[in-house]
């Protein structure tokens, strides 16, 4: 789906100016403070002019230049201009989600005989770790290697954060490749036995975030899709999606059937056929005017596919764009939500040893 990108040469000789340096890829700036600690804003930078924006606050990820098919530049995920913005409350945009992606019924689990309470922060139950990971003050240092250049950002949750037991460590690490790969590594250790599902949480738009999504077609490689109930919390079955509404099994436009379900718009969780903790693509997206295109890589099991539907119109973007419904969306890899109830998903229980290690890859290129 990807082809070799053209450049000018003016471009090029730049890029070879110099008889011993290299083209700078990695830039660093003061972004503020948050609790007195430093923020930074980190700005990686590839051959083909390809550019990701990361910050410490959060392991967010702000901005995401990538190429059309005339190798116009365009940033196709939604953010904010400034750390206030972020500081304030949000969609996630961007975001590390941690400790726990997605929601657990009741904000409750018991491990070894003993019941765990969580915050409640969604009605009678939780999501996204109370937003833990993605309000954090991150350590980071970046690199640059035969992979690409990238940031390591490192976060340590204490015993009962948020309700959780278990000190955790958890490290994320950003990759930008020069095949144009954004590839996201998740890891964390515990000293406790705990519930670990981490995920990014960037919204995407593949036209350019004052655009909205209904043209772009997507295909998510999966049977089925978690049982869900009212509150969007899966009961432990999953339902085929041959013959309904919910195929993505094959290309689709976004907005074909996004008006008949639930909730404005697509919010289900695609359990992937794949073998578990396996690297495979299972995704594919088209946006068919400017001819970008994305792919995702993942080991994680499921993805929630989410359409921006209750994204609000009071929220005032980069560049600044109004955003509204459906501006963007999300693909959000992870382990299936309630698992830590549901003994017949698969675990999500980490215990002291032992590392959790879980990667996507968003892959960007042009159609043929």
């Amino acid at each position: 789906m990807k082809r070799k990108l053209k450049f000018p040469i003016l471009i090029l000789s730049l890029f070879l100016l110099g008889c011993n340096s290299k083209p700078e890829t990695i830039q660093t700036e003061d972004w503020g403070e948050v609790n007195n600690q430093p923020v930074y804003l980190y700005t990686l930078t590839n051959k083909n002019g390809t550019q990701a924006k990361l910050t410490n606050y959060g392991a967010i990820l702000t901005s995401l230049l990538v190429p059309d098919k005339d190798n116009n530049f365009t940033d196709v995920v939604l953010g904010f201009d400034n750390l206030d913005q972020y500081v304030a409350d949000n969609p996630c945009f961007g975001a590390t989600i941690g400790r726990f992606a997605n929601r657990i019924r009741n904000g409750a689990f018991v491990i070894d005989s003993t019941t765990y309470h969580v915050t409640r922060n969604a009605g009678a139950h939780h999501i996204h770790g109370a937003q833990e990971f993605n309000k954090a003050v991150w350590e980071s240092t970046t690199f640059s290697n035969e992979s690409g250049s990238g940031v390591v950002f490192k976060y340590h949750s204490k015993d009962g954060s948020e309700g959780f037991p278990g000190n955790v460590d958890a490290t994320v690490t950003y990759t930008l490749t020069d095949d144009n790969d954004l590839r996201i590594d998740f890891e964390a250790t515990t000293d406790k036995t705990t519930h670990i599902n981490l995920t990014h949480h960037s919204y995407f738009n593949l036209a350019g975030t004052d655009q909205l999504i209904y043209d772009h077609q997507i295909k998510i490689d999966a049977d089925h899709i978690t049982t869900i109930d009212e509150d969007i919390i899966p009961t432990g079955d999953l339902t085929a999606v041959k013959n309904t509404d919910m195929d993505l099994t094959a290309l689709t436009s976004i907005g074909d059937n996004i008006g008949k379900f639930n909730n404005n718009g697509y919010h289900f969780c695609y359990v992937f056929n794949k073998d578990l903790k396996a690297a495979k693509k299972v995704i594919e997206v088209v946006e068919p005017k400017s001819g970008r295109t994305m792919t995702v890589t993942t080991t994680q099991p499921s993805v929630q596919f989410y359409s921006g539907n209750a994204i609000s119109e009071a929220l005032i973007g980069k560049y600044g764009i109004h955003y509204k419904p459906h501006a963007a969306f999300c693909l959000e890899t992870q382990h299936l939500p309630n698992t830590p109830n549901l003994a017949n998903f698969p675990t999500t229980l980490l215990k002291p040893g032992e590392t959790y290690k879980e990667h996507v890859i968003y892959g960007f290129g042009v159609v043929e």
